[in-house]
């Protein structure tokens, strides 16, 4: 019997791009959901992976807690596959590119503006907060500007690119961050929703507790 890539995630968290990645390239995964936040609510996870955060995936020997490098490790753990972009491909620097201006550029602001407006706002740092919210809106001109006469982000087809940047968008509409959000790249992010890879990943993470 095959060991089975094992995804710990919380349900709605940044892992969500690992499960419909998986969903989408067709790879099973043991997915075993934790509470909210694993390093308060499942301190044993801490012997797992002392960083407490989520996702993390064990396969074999390889253990990975980046969100955006687990869906493309995912989407070509078996060879390279339609949900990438592979090297000597057009757009394949675009790939890269926005696969990591996910995280790095785009979720970064949202997740100050998370920990100071919604989880610490008793700490009065609300107004910090607003100013990352101001910083993720401004921040979406990249995407937005990308998308103009675009279905998808790169290669003509839908990527890991698209899995990574949309969940961000997925996140604002969830925390209050929406307002900022223009309204092709809401149109976008509906577009992705709708997809049946996305609709089982949630089905399958639905099972745990939301992490928002």
């Amino acid at each position: 019997m095959v060991d089975l890539p094992i995804l710990y995630t919380c349900a709605g968290s940044r892992g969500l791009r690992a499960t419909w990645a998986a969903e989408e390239a067709g790879v099973e995964i043991d997915l075993r959901l934790l509470p909210f936040p694993p390093r308060f609510q499942a301190p044993e996870y801490l012997e797992i992976n002392p960083l407490g955060t989520v996702p993390l995936l064990i396969d074999g020997a390889a253990r990975m807690t980046e969100s955006c490098a687990i869906a493309h490790y995912l989407a070509t753990r078996g060879g390279y596959t339609d949900l990438a972009v592979a090297p000597g491909e057009p757009d394949y620097a675009e790939y890269c590119d926005f696969t990591y201006h996910a995280d790095a550029t785009i979720t970064f602001p949202q997740t100050v503006f998370m920990r100071f407006v919604l989880f610490e706002k008793d700490k009065g740092w609300e107004e910090a907060g607003h100013a990352y919210a101001k910083w993720f809106w401004k921040r979406l001109i990249k995407l937005e500007q990308r998308l103009e006469g675009r279905e998808f982000l790169c290669a003509g087809r839908f990527t890991v690119a698209d899995i990574c940047c949309s969940y961000a968008l997925m996140l604002a509409e969830r925390v209050g961050l929406d307002e900022g959000i223009p309204d092709s790249l809401k149109a976008y992010r509906e577009r992705l929703m709708r997809r049946d890879g996305f609709q089982r990943a949630r089905e399958r993470e639905s099972a745990g507790p939301a992490a928002i």
